[in-house]
């Protein structure tokens, strides 16, 4: 088990970048595969992106490929998600997630992650 704290939401302008951040304690971080959801208030918690143990392998929803980076420092301890060129539909609550199974296909599933953040709010504004 790990416990995950985001940091980094906020309001920003379209066209703007913000980068989340995802500090783990209480376990073992390299053993877990990392993965950002996102959830409007109201509707379903959606994938957004997730990176592998060895950070070999990422996956991304095609709404942000190209503006989206994730990554991660295993001697730190932490993940990040690099948002950039931001849009008004970007506006969500992003939440960090922790997925001991190996392997990438497994990263869209959220019942394969055993631990959760509590959120950070992030505003996008026309």
């Amino acid at each position: 088990q790990v416990q995950l704290v985001e940091s980094g939401g906020g309001l920003v302008q379209a066209g703007g970048s913000l980068r989340l951040s995802c500090a783990g304690s209480g376990g073992s971080f390299d053993y877990y595969m990392m993965g950002w959801f996102r959830q409007v208030l109201g509707k379903e918690r959606d994938f957004v992106a997730a990176i592998t143990q060895n950070s070999i392998n990422t996956d991304y929803i095609d709404s942000v490929k190209g503006r989206f980076t994730i990554s991660r420092d295993n001697e730190k301890n932490m993940a990040y998600l690099q948002m950039n060129s931001l849009k008004p539909e970007d506006t969500a609550v992003y939440y960090c997630a922790a997925n001991p199974k190996w392997g990438i296909l497994t990263a869209r599933s959220q019942d394969q992650y055993t631990d959760w953040g509590q959120g950070t709010q992030v505003t996008v504004s026309s």
